[in-house]
């Protein structure tokens, strides 16, 4: 046999994966100088003022949005912004599960628990009532209900198949998650001093409020460690409701798609990786598995992927999008936000 025949595909398997990665590294870089940029100003302010008014997480969104308005960045950039974006923010909420430990749940309370579990299915019934009254269908309502009150893009995901939704309903309802969630962790540590929230106020108001699990993090690590525990458990608390809402949808989604297309709701669709391994890590560290010591290292790699994961998703928003969203689907989805807003900071002011 010729020593020039072609390789087998076992050896090509190493070379795809080095290829993946090697596509990867360019946005990936991209966003670490982004983030890099916005560390520099932050120790700027510091300098200047004593204290960084603007956090270098905030700083890399703002810089990410700034350069995406008058950039589009080219298709070898886009695979690495997007791992950053997703990938390495999941992987900062996992290692978060670190420093956090069962007897935080424990001391919440059954009010607590309660509590969460009532402003998802108010904000449910209201954004879907919402919409409707808009005039939007009856999926696109589901959608923009379930993104709102629970988990944003990744309820909106879940539940389409669910009921069958078409690619234009899901558009839709997804166009305004990116932006309204930028909006959210960007405005919304400016209520502390407003309302002259307590740390465990804020990570309360953020928990119910911010659309992803990563975007709570991002919301609420400005704010201190115990406003992003807090907020991080609430927010899981709230995730966890999307179970029972996608199986209550899975019994009546006969009456918006066909037996060809029932979804075969597993459950690693309903429940990301990321919230499993934060689990995980939060069972050793009530353990004691994982060691006080760890503790410190790992917030600094939380806080440095948090970053880098800033930088990504301010890349990736263009706000020019906003004209081509709809009116109707615009104000469904800003007034359901802003209604949970109310709900949530009506609550946190009753958890003194």
């Amino acid at each position: 046999m010729s020593q020039n025949q072609a390789s087998s595909p076992a050896d090509a398997k190493p070379a795809t994966a080095m290829s993946r990665i090697a596509a990867l590294i360019p946005g990936i870089l991209l966003c670490i100088a982004v983030a890099g940029v916005s560390a520099l100003l932050e120790r700027a302010e510091l300098g200047v003022f004593e204290h960084p008014y603007v956090e270098a997480l905030v700083m890399a969104i703002l810089l990410g949005m700034a350069l995406r308005s008058f950039w589009k960045p080219a298709p070898r950039w886009q695979a690495g912004i997007a791992f950053s974006a997703k990938q390495l923010l999941e992987v900062a909420v996992m290692l978060l599960g670190a420093s956090i430990s069962f007897a935080a749940i424990a001391a919440s309370g059954i009010a607590l628990l309660a509590s969460i579990a009532a402003v998802v299915v108010i904000a449910l019934c209201v954004s879907f009532g919402l919409s409707r009254l808009l005039g939007l269908s009856t999926r696109l309502s589901i959608l923009i209900a379930c993104g709102n009150s629970i988990c944003g893009n990744s309820a909106i995901a879940a539940v389409a198949p669910i009921i069958g939704a078409n690619n234009d309903e899901i558009a839709s309802s997804i166009s305004f998650t990116a932006i309204l969630g930028v909006m959210m962790v960007l405005g919304l540590p400016l209520l502390i001093p407003l309302l002259q929230l307590s740390a465990t106020q804020y990570g309360i108001l953020a928990g119910l409020t911010v659309y992803a699990v990563p975007q709570v993090l991002a919301a609420t690590v400005p704010a201190g460690l115990v406003s992003t525990q807090i907020g991080t458990l609430v927010k899981l608390m709230r995730v966890l409701m999307l179970g029972p809402v996608v199986v209550g949808l899975s019994l009546v989604a006969s009456r918006w798609q066909s037996d060809a297309k029932k979804a075969n709701v597993g459950f690693f669709r309903l429940v990301p990786w990321f919230i499993l391994g934060f689990l995980a890590l939060a069972t050793l560290r009530s353990l004691e598995i994982v060691p006080s010591t760890v503790v410190g290292p790992v917030t600094k790699i939380t806080s440095f992927l948090t970053v880098v994961s800033m930088a990504a998703l301010g890349l990736g928003v263009d706000v020019r999008v906003l004209a081509n969203v709809g009116g109707r689907v615009t104000a469904a989805v800003t007034l359901s936000l802003m209604l949970l807003l109310g709900i949530s900071i009506a609550l946190v002011h009753w958890f003194k």
